[in-house]
């Protein structure tokens, strides 16, 4: 039996880094007092979410990973709570600029780092202006509580790359988020698809799946996004177990079982089944088959 505890938080966010990240620490030592071992921070948490607007100056928000000063602070939290913790951050390396997460284990190593693969372009969301696609592939990390496979946002959306953690041997997947309304059409609530398509990987591929989203209004130059919060931990079967209000700082959590959940993949067969010579057509956009 190795039984774990995951968290999800979120929290608003204003151009005051340090006291976005003190908040994010008091969410960690919230979650960790209610027995959380590995807790989830939102998307670009140390400030607010700035790619609605395209400009320059913001560039000097990324930092490299080596030295980072959130990294370092969040790693000692760690260390003293004895947690995992991903931690969201904006990357520079070299000329490259990446949306990033770093991996602390609990004994406070920084495993390594995530770049976010996906990367969206449309009204209120124009990313591809800051970050570079991420070269890091699919990343699964063995840590002090289990395997983390952890994505970014708008890879939430492809089950692909659910899927790729899963046969890497993840035991649970999490997603660290900033979602809200769409500029172009208020009236369209993207919440229910949101939470939907995430709760869908954790039943394919039978294992929790952790959602931390953001929340608040946050004013840019263009355009005023509104987040939608809802935070929330779904279980192996897809059923939503825990949910956050659309507006309110909350910590989330959830138990689980691993070795349990191990078993049970193991015994329903939907690894054991997989025809992966029918597959190939996943490598093309256009649903070809690609040549041998």
């Amino acid at each position: 039996m190795r039984n774990v505890t995951l968290a999800a938080t979120q929290m608003a966010c204003t151009w005051d880094t340090e006291a976005n990240v003190e908040r994010a620490v008091g969410l960690v030592h919230e979650a960790a007092s209610r027995g959380a071992n590995v807790i989830l921070i939102q998307e670009l948490f140390e400030t607010p979410y700035f790619p609605p607007d395209e400009k320059r100056e913001l560039f000097a928000l990324a930092k490299p990973f080596e030295g980072h000063p959130t990294i370092k602070r969040m790693a000692a939290l760690a260390e003293e709570l004895k947690v995992v913790l991903p931690v969201s951050f904006f990357e520079r390396a070299g000329n490259a600029h990446f949306n990033s997460v770093a991996i602390v284990d609990a004994d406070g190593r920084v495993l390594g780092v995530y770049r976010k693969s996906h990367i969206p372009d449309g009204p209120g969301y124009e990313e591809k202006f800051y970050f570079n696609p991420g070269n890091t592939g699919f990343k699964v990390w063995k840590t002090r509580y289990g395997n983390l496979g952890v994505a970014i946002c708008w890879d939430q959306w492809f089950p692909e790359c659910a899927r790729v953690m899963a046969l890497q041997d993840a035991e649970m997947i999490l997603y660290p988020t900033a979602i809200g309304d769409e500029p172009q059409d208020r009236t369209l609530d993207s919440k229910e698809h949101w939470q939907m398509t995430m709760r869908g990987h954790a039943a394919a591929n039978m294992m929790p799946v952790v959602a931390s989203n953001r929340i608040g209004s946050e004013k840019s130059d263009s355009t005023t996004l509104n987040f939608y919060g809802s935070s929330f931990i779904a279980g192996p079967s897809g059923k939503l177990l825990t949910e956050a209000p659309r507006d309110k700082q909350t910590v989330l959590t959830a138990s689980f079982d691993l070795d349990k959940l191990r078993a049970n993949r193991a015994s329903a067969g939907f690894f054991r089944d997989r025809r992966t010579d029918l597959y190939r057509c996943l490598l093309t956009l256009d649903g070809s088959t690609p040549p041998v």
